[in-house]
């Protein structure tokens, strides 16, 4: 009997992340990238919906830890640096991964990955699968720039976005006059040649990264350590809305560190598939600065103008995988209820709910009119309009009240306006909430002030 739970536990799980992506497709959150020649394996392009629900994790990202800070400021990098910059970074020494080759088929896979061997194997049973010794294959993206390709030419994507604040550590502490200690955040995309991809958007080749390097003064990077690790905790729970239980600490052993950290702590979130990194948090030391001034053969130091001290600040990194966040949101907010009361014509058996965070809701507010006779679409349409002022805003009048109330539901959208006949009279009209279906009954005059008091 355990047995037979646990193979049906599994399948509900499984069955989650299934329909967590056929919602994506077919509701214009996220598709699969060139899908009418076939797609490419693990590119995905974000539709309407996944777009805002992207570009609303991305604000709140920046207004938390940017914009209500007075020790952070921001920077927009370049996508391609000089190639000295991954040089003195490490990258092009260390940024590997060991990988092994199938004898048989010449494809390559992780060599720590023996479940994705195994299966491998299998698929070949007629065969006997020999493996090439272990060899280490660089991450980064190899491009050219200019006519030329040849070593002299030879450019990166960048793998990671950190390097661009610390080559501009001394003309943005400078520009700004900033004291230690402040940090330098950035949300842009990065590249990795990963040979292992998969679970939809969770790894991919190119993803974007929301990132800062925190400066401070040598001895003092473990305090800001533990402040930045429950900061970041706190923005998952109380801002994405993620659930506590879904959320543990992974402390990387001495063995796994990047070649840049004396320590590193990834937030794990439990998703359908398994838990999965979607923060990291590492303390650089000042691998990054010292290496820059080393080759670069410029100043990296800070001076302290009230003590006149100079050294090269330590720093700490927190990071965070936005697609990552997404798809974690996406999986905390997927539920399924049965039909809800209050409506006709609800005779299906469940009804979809995406219960997001009002804020991070890709559509805040729909306007559905009672009929499509003008008199209600006219002044309905005029209502809509005026809120797109304020808000993402979506106008529908097909179909019963019912099933466009489930048709915002499915989509995460907080508050739904009903445009009724008696709206003509009392210039009113009734607001339903997603979550309670509670209504209200709410003077247009009113309905902008009333609507921001929610959110």
């Amino acid at each position: 009997m355990n047995k037979e739970l646990g193979i049906r536990e599994e399948n509900k799980i499984d069955n989650l992340m299934e329909k967590v992506i056929s919602l994506c497709k077919r509701r214009g959150f996220i598709f699969p990238g060139s899908e009418i020649y076939g797609g490419l394996a693990n590119s995905w392009d974000f539709g309407p919906l996944g777009n805002e629900l992207f570009n609303n994790i991305a604000s709140l990202w920046w207004k938390r830890f940017v914009q209500e800070r007075a020790d952070m400021t921001g920077v927009r990098g370049a996508i391609i640096m000089n190639p000295k910059v991954w040089e003195a970074s490490g990258h092009l020494q260390s940024f590997t991964d060991p990988l092994v080759e199938c004898k048989i088929c010449h494809e390559r896979f992780r060599q720590d990955k023996t479940e994705e061997l195994e299966t491998h194997a299998e698929s070949h049973k007629d065969a006997e699968i020999q493996w090439t010794e272990a060899k280490n294959f660089n991450l980064l993206f190899k491009t050219f720039i200019g006519a030329v390709e040849d070593a002299k030419s030879t450019a990166y994507l960048r793998g990671e976005l950190a390097q661009t604040m610390f080559t501009d550590f001394k003309l943005i502490q400078e520009s700004n006059r900033l004291r230690l200690p402040f940090g330098i955040a950035q949300i842009g995309k990065a590249f990795r040649n990963e040979i292992t991809t998969g679970n939809f958007i969770f790894r991919t080749k190119e993803f974007t990264i929301a990132e800062l390097e925190y400066f401070v003064k040598p001895g003092e990077e473990d305090k800001h350590f533990k402040l930045w690790d429950e900061f970041m905790e706190q923005f998952l729970l109380n801002d994405l809305g993620l659930e506590k239980t879904k959320i543990r600490r992974y402390k990387h052993p001495k063995e796994s560190l990047a070649h840049y950290s004396k320590g590193t702590i990834d937030l794990e979130y439990e998703f359908p598939f398994g838990w999965g990194e979607i923060t990291g948090l590492a303390s650089r030391t000042d691998f990054d600065l010292k290496n820059h001034q080393n080759l670069s053969g410029q100043s990296m130091q800070f001076k302290d103008p009230e003590s006149g001290e100079e050294y090269l600040p330590y720093v700490v990194e927190p990071t965070m995988g936005l697609e990552r966040l997404m798809l974690a949101v996406l999986c905390n907010a997927y539920s399924e209820t049965e039909a809800r009361s209050g409506e006709e014509d609800a005779k299906h058996e469940t009804e979809t709910v995406l219960r997001l965070p009002k804020v991070l809701a890709p559509v805040k507010v729909a306007i559905l009119p009672l009929s499509k006779k003008e008199e209600l679409s006219v002044p309905a349409k005029a209502l809509a309009n005026e809120l797109r002022k304020h808000f993402v805003c979506q106008y529908d009048e097909t179909a019963s009240i019912g099933k466009r109330y489930r048709r915002q539901d499915e989509i995460g959208t907080p508050f739904c306006v009903t445009y009724d006949f008696d709206s003509l009279n009392d210039q009113a009209v009734t607001v339903r909430d997603r979550d309670t279906m509670a209504q209200e009954r709410v003077a247009i005059s009113e309905l902008v002030s009333y609507l921001k008091s929610q959110f």
